[in-house]
């Protein structure tokens, strides 16, 4: 393995389980702890349908290329089947054996059909009659019916039945609907039966007359990543739709099977699923335990975080009190908004609300990454252009699992009369903007938002970041260059004030880098990212710190630098925050920018070749005085000492560090008290 590198797929798996750590923190509310849990399942799954299947399609083509880390990627899938046996076993030892236990000692149960007693056992019978029993179709295989079609990340019994006159025996597969609740409240809702074990009892009655000798539960995961011929699509709004019709048949890459199956009904599963023996994993929990999300919901507040409500920010609340509108504001000086600190619902979805409805606005142009299902900004956009308004919209139908909702909000916005354009060939457009022109008492103007996160206003409860609202002539002119590029037909141009990727922002970072190497030991530099593991971006930060530069670098999932190695980056550290909210922005801090003052840079950008080669990507500076204090506040409180975080050392392995009791070194809850302080000044 490299000395150089660590390997992208197993830092992503080291940041999985800093997410189960979450669960085992004292100091945190128990039904947190368990969503944390929940949340572990859900990323276990995404990186299993796109890294793990990406990895075996690279096998099955005999591609033997190692990656920067030097593992191939037959040395990468068994080091990461290693790991996730490991990490699973983790994560039930604590559900099972920790939270679940603990929970039932506060009135919650999540309890097996083994252990209810006769009147619950009529009691959920009735309930499976009524309600389960008639959409449930099993499938047999013989001669006549070859073995079934699994279903991604489906809930599934395997039985085995024989006939008592015939010795005869068949395999037969019933899958679990997801259309009623996982786990089925025993009416009180304090106890709850897990719906497959309630199936299992009465599989008797699917098969009539027969002995069903076994049963056991079983999932399979296949490959979800889209695979898209951009160049040779006519149509891509067609083409994205065909391939999510296709994305239900992907390549199984893993099976999950409950702890105790029979080798003979296993070596079944195995054969017709044409999965390997280490893509099976034994458990002995709750398979998916993405169903603890359900427990998560129950109305317990206290044993939940205690709401933190996001704020106005202060100048957009003076403005109401005045009755004046966000652009008014925005007219006075830039605004820097910090969700969900700061709320996403009075700031950004305002902007756009009050853009749709405002005569004096004459077009509306955005960016949609990930808007979600139920989006009100989408609605204020159908409705601008409904109103007259030239909308065009930029939606990105290569979001990852929100393909789907994005062409049907694409056919929604065509349908009002919005412009809707799918972007480059070959490209992401990940970028965050929007450009509003309005015609004001003294002219055109336009108005910017660029940010971090997405226009998602559900995410936007959850994700922090950071959005930046400004109708400076200099971004305005930047922005509206690259919505012309990004809809109509034209060469790459220069910006004046934006780092856009693929065209310059690798570059411009790296120079940003090497002017910083220019200052020696007086030179500093802080990342928060979500993900660094572009090995160009890792080289010139090695060569920083061999230049003497201070490297702070705050990575939420991946890093692929080795930091605190002698000779290559001694000056560099690097840590991870988690929380109750996900850390999302992406600031870049240089202590030494133009005229060598600090240069701040907040954007849609990941040091990851992806985001720099190919995606569309803008980061924007931020200059006021004011904001460039906040953003030093978030750092100051994200580099104490005396918080909760997990660091890296230089042979790859995280480690726990602050204080015993999250609640007594919470970054996430400073910050917070600190913008309500500020709030109330």
């Amino acid at each position: 393995m490299s000395q150089r590198y660590l390997n992208r797929e197993l830092s992503w798996l080291a940041f999985n389980r800093r997410v189960l750590w979450l669960a085992q923190e004292q100091g945190l509310p128990l039904l947190e702890r368990l969503k944390f849990c929940a949340i572990f399942s859900s990323n276990l799954d995404e990186f299993f349908q796109v890294r793990v299947a990406a990895l075996k399609d690279q096998v099955a083509a005999g591609l033997a290329l190692p990656s920067p880390d030097g593992l191939s990627p037959v040395a990468q899938l068994a080091a990461i089947a290693a790991d996730v046996a490991d990490s699973v076993a983790q994560q039930e030892a604590v559900v099972v054996d920790l939270l679940l236990p603990m929970l039932a000692d506060r009135g919650v149960q999540l309890v097996d059909w083994a252990d209810l007693s006769t009147h619950e056992h009529l009691q959920l019978m009735a309930y499976f009659e009524q309600r389960i029993f008639p959409v449930l179709t099993p499938l047999a295989v013989d001669p006549a019916h070859p073995f079934p079609y699994i279903s991604n990340l489906a809930l599934n019994l395997a039985a085995m039945v024989s006939d008592p006159d015939t010795g005869e025996r068949r395999f037969a597969r019933v899958k679990v609907p997801n259309v009623f609740p996982r786990l089925v409240s025993l009416g009180d809702g304090k106890r709850f039966v897990p719906v497959e074990q309630i199936i299992a009892a009465q599989l008797h009655q699917m098969f009539v007359g027969m002995v069903v000798e076994e049963h056991a539960f079983f999932r399979v995961t296949r490959n979800a990543d889209l695979t898209l011929e951009e160049e040779e699509a006519d149509d891509l709004l067609a083409a994205v739709e065909m391939e999510l019709r296709r994305r239900r048949f992907g390549r199984a890459v893993r099976l999950e099977v409950q702890h105790g199956i029979s080798e003979e009904m296993l070596e079944l599963l195995v054969r017709e699923l044409d999965v390997e023996a280490d893509d099976v994993s034994r458990l002995r929990g709750p398979l998916d335990m993405t169903c603890l999300f359900q427990l998560h919901a129950l109305e317990r507040p206290e044993l939940k975080d205690t709401p933190w409500p996001p704020v106005t920010a202060g100048r957009i609340l003076r403005a109401e009190g005045q009755d004046r509108s966000i652009f008014s504001v925005i007219r006075e000086r830039a605004l820097m908004v910090h969700h969900p600190y700061e709320s996403f619902a009075s700031s950004v979805e305002n902007f756009i609300s009050q853009a749709a409805d405002d005569p004096k606005v004459q077009s509306i142009k955005m960016t949609m990454y990930r808007a979600g299902g139920d989006s009100p900004i989408a609605r204020h956009l159908i409705r601008a252009a409904e109103r007259g308004v030239q909308v065009a919209v930029l939606v990105e139908l290569k979001a990852r699992f929100d393909e789907a909702t994005n062409v049907g909000w694409a056919r929604a916005l065509e349908r009002a009369g919005v412009h809707v354009v799918y972007g480059l060939v070959g490209l992401k457009t990940h970028a965050k903007c929007t450009l509003v022109v309005r015609q004001d008492d003294d002219g055109l103007r336009r108005y910017c938002h660029i940010g971090t996160g997405n226009y998602n206003s559900k995410t936007a409860r959850l994700y922090e970041d950071v959005g930046f609202l400004t109708c400076d002539p200099a971004v305005g002119a930047d922005v509206t260059q690259l919505f012309n590029h990004l809809t109509g037909y034209s060469r790459a141009i220069e910006f004046q004030s934006l780092l856009v990727a693929p065209r310059d922002m690798r570059t411009q970072l790296v120079d940003l880098i090497e002017h910083e190497m220019s200052f020696g030991a007086d030179g500093h530099i802080i990342a928060k990212l979500n993900s660094l593991a572009d090995p160009g971006m890792v080289e010139a930060l090695y060569r920083a710190s061999q230049a003497g530069v201070r490297v702070d670098l705050i990575t939420r999932g991946v890093c692929c630098l080795r930091p605190g190695v002698e000779g290559l980056s001694e000056t560099v550290r690097v840590r991870s925050i988690l929380g109750r909210y996900l850390e999302h922005s992406r600031i870049i801090r240089f202590e030494h920018g133009e005229n060598d003052s600090p240069l701040f840079l907040i954007g849609s950008a990941d040091w990851m070749g992806r985001n720099l080669d190919r995606r569309i990507e803008v980061m924007v500076p931020v200059v006021h005085p004011k904001h460039r204090a906040w953003l030093d506040q978030v750092f100051e409180f994200d580099m104490a000492d005396d918080i909760v975080r997990h660091e890296l050392d230089s042979e790859g392995v995280w480690h726990r560090r602050g204080p015993a009791q999250f609640g007594q070194g919470d970054a996430q809850e400073r910050l917070y008290r600190w913008v309500n302080e500020r709030q109330k000044a």
